[in-house]
């Protein structure tokens, strides 16, 4: 019954908290109201309220700020705060006025490995890694959540030691979030000629390569593509970045894959098939498509308007996608 009081008054409190989103039964994301979050990202949001046991918290990753769901409620709204009590407690004992919790704050295990490096924003203008952004056709509202490591390989090392001996080149850093904003891998792309081009960290083993979680709605469609980099031309997707994702709770009508334009390469055929085995939405690219991914597409010209009609256009699942598939494919 608590659980459903909490979550009735989580629903009242929605529409006056900025960017808020529902991750799953009882993980909601928003900007926070106590520091207001980014200043300079109105996107950002690392606001959470999270269940432990039966009862739910909140808990900032930007100012730290963690309290019970009550005592966030009476810094939102007081008034809410009072229906809140009366419902909540009303089967309390009557000498008691108002319920004392014995709140202990989630310990956070929080990352400082990103704070010494500089974002893409705060770069000048001339350096080489804004301008691949730039000529990558990056939208530059991304720019203050990738970032600069003069030292790739110093950089890994702090984290896995050892792992590097010889890779003090600067790459672009792309960082990995979970869905409470907590950093669990990071990507470092060579803006130069080095070698491999991508090389990703895992901080934590046991999760997956999946970019954008910390922004992805679970409630409206998803898209899934296979590079983090045209994760961010397509609203509300995620990407793979070779992991064979399936998204346990959401329902396969609501996500739709959108593997790269190679015919032949037969990894990339034989995942097309498993995800059509899992009743998924899958794009097949029509004939006359000579770009190889995403990016490509942007380069040349297509707005993200006309990118997403593409896309509409050349979804399908089941036996249509199936017939689809072995036309398309060359091997």
């Amino acid at each position: 019954m608590s659980s459903y009081i909490d979550l009735k008054f989580i629903n009242n409190l929605s529409s006056r908290l900025s960017q808020f989103k529902q991750k799953n039964d009882y993980l909601f994301n928003f900007r926070c109201p106590h520091c207001g979050d980014s200043k300079k990202n109105k996107l950002k949001a690392r606001a959470y309220l999270y269940r432990v046991k039966n009862d739910m918290f909140f808990k900032c990753h930007n100012c730290g700020m963690g309290q019970n769901l009550a005592n966030f409620i009476k810094h939102v709204d007081p008034q809410l705060y009072s229906s809140y009590l009366l419902e909540r407690y009303k089967k309390s004992a009557p000498a008691t006025p108002q319920p004392k919790f014995d709140f202990k704050p989630v310990k956070f295990k929080e990352t400082t490995l990103l704070d010494d490096l500089k974002s893409v924003k705060d770069l000048s203008d001339d350096h080489p890694a804004k301008i691949y952004c730039k000529n990558r056709k990056i939208p530059e509202k991304y720019f203050d959540v990738l970032f600069l490591a003069d030292k790739f390989g110093e950089l890994v090392n702090k984290v896995k030691p050892n792992t590097f001996k010889n890779r003090e080149h600067p790459r672009l850093i792309i960082p990995f979030y979970d869905t409470t904003g907590k950093l669990f891998a990071f990507q470092g792309r060579a803006f130069g000629n080095e070698q491999p081009k991508y090389l990703t960290i895992k901080l934590d083993e046991n999760k997956q390569k999946i970019y954008g979680l910390e922004r992805v709605n679970l409630q409206e469609h998803i898209y899934i593509v296979e590079g983090p980099i045209d994760s961010l031309f397509v609203d509300n997707c995620l990407a793979a970045a070779g992991a064979d994702l399936i998204l346990k709770k959401v329902s396969p009508e609501n996500v739709t894959y959108i593997f790269d334009n190679e015919p032949r390469n037969k990894e990339i055929v034989n995942r097309m098939f498993k995800v059509i085995e899992k009743d998924y939405n899958l794009v097949v690219w029509p004939d006359d498509m000579r770009h190889k991914d995403i990016n490509d597409m942007i380069l040349s010209g297509t707005s993200k308007s006309e990118l997403q009609t593409i896309i509409s256009n050349n979804t399908c699942s089941k036996l249509s996608a199936l017939t689809k598939i072995n036309h398309w494919k060359k091997i």
